[in-house]
């Protein structure tokens, strides 16, 4: 029997006796016996350089071919039999750990339950690039080039002239341009502010914008829909009441206060002793906005409102540090 051959019969004998072995020991003395230096198997590789350099080559190669071979079923029968014991010592009876669960970041959670009161009330969910242009992000929200809000200190700029937005305002546009009129809207987004971070500011955080056009859009519908948005998400009443305020985007504008609460507003120092809490700007659409929508101003009206969802969520749950929410504290996030 030349040299292949008795490689070949040592392989088919070795696999034969693995059947047998049903212990740790058994499978040592196999592989000593297999796979040891003095093992058949060894002598027969040490003694292929002796031969010819044909026969040497197809030998070498299927002696190695074979050793591998030999060597992954002892790796894999070891594991088998390591895992075998280790059921062996483990007690049935003894009770299970509860496996870890994951849930909903506390901003997931609000927002869902914020998207499903507004498509309650026939408003459509949308979203908008997070990298956006300054024409979205600016110019078609009548903010012209000279305004504070498109300095450096405020904006992140990219290299090619690009902004991370600063607000979801500039979806009111895209959607104007997609839709067209009539439209009601809802689009809650990450935005972004070059600013420093401290309990109650981030410059990473979340908006709600919230747009409605149709024919005859007045105050009226802007309060009413924000009375029952709020009144659900805290479930209890609230009242809202608006004062003057600018922002390029509408005319008039407003800033929206809610009732405070936490103390129902009674007054307490969180609301200033006034029962009052600031919390949203909104106002009527400006033309030059819906213009930039492609939908007529003299033919329809709309009023847009915007707030932080992050602020809504401290309320909600009275959470006093919006850095909480980036934390990555599996104890915060385990409060939800």
């Amino acid at each position: 029997m030349d040299i292949v051959e008795e490689i070949k019969e040592i392989a088919r004998r070795a696999k034969e006796q693995v059947e047998k072995i049903n212990s740790a020991s058994d499978l040592l003395s196999w592989e000593k016996s297999v796979l040891g230096r003095k093992s058949r198997l060894s002598q027969l590789m040490r003694n292929i350089k002796d031969l010819p350099l044909e026969q040497r080559r197809e030998a070498g190669h299927i002696a190695n071919q074979v050793k591998q071979e030999l060597q992954e079923i002892a790796a894999k029968l070891k594991s088998s039999l390591q895992q075998a014991e280790k059921q062996k010592q483990v007690d049935v009876t003894w009770p299970g750990e509860k496996p870890q669960r994951g849930h909903l970041h506390p901003v997931s959670l609000v927002q869902r339950e914020l998207e499903d009161i507004f498509a309650s009330l026939g408003f459509i969910i949308e979203d908008g690039p997070e990298l956006e242009s300054e024409y979205y992000n600016f110019d078609a929200l009548n903010i012209p080039a000279y305004h504070p809000a498109r300095d450096m200190q405020d904006t992140f700029f990219t290299v090619g002239g690009d902004v991370l937005r600063t607000h979801t305002s500039p979806i009111q546009v895209r959607a104007m341009q997609k839709y067209g009129a009539p439209l009601r809207l809802i689009a809650p987004g990450r935005v972004f502010r070059y600013e420093a971070s401290d309990a109650s500011h981030d410059f990473v955080f979340h908006q709600v914008e919230g747009l409605m056009i149709d024919k005859d859009i007045s105050i009226a519908n802007l309060i009413a829909i924000a009375k029952e948005f709020l009144s659900r998400i805290f479930t209890q009443d609230v009242e809202v009441r608006v004062r003057p305020g600018f922002f390029p985007f509408v005319e008039p504008g407003f800033e929206m206060d809610l009732t405070c609460i936490l103390c129902q507003g009674k007054g307490c120092s969180a609301c200033k002793r006034t029962g009052w809490m600031e919390f949203m700007g909104a106002g009527l659409v400006h033309p030059r906005v819906l213009e930039a929508g492609g939908i007529d101003p003299q033919e329809f009206s709309g009023f847009a409102f915007g707030f932080g969802l992050d602020r809504l969520i401290m309320l909600k749950y009275r959470i006093d540090d919006i850095r909480l929410f980036h934390s990555g504290d599996v104890r915060f996030l385990q409060q939800f």
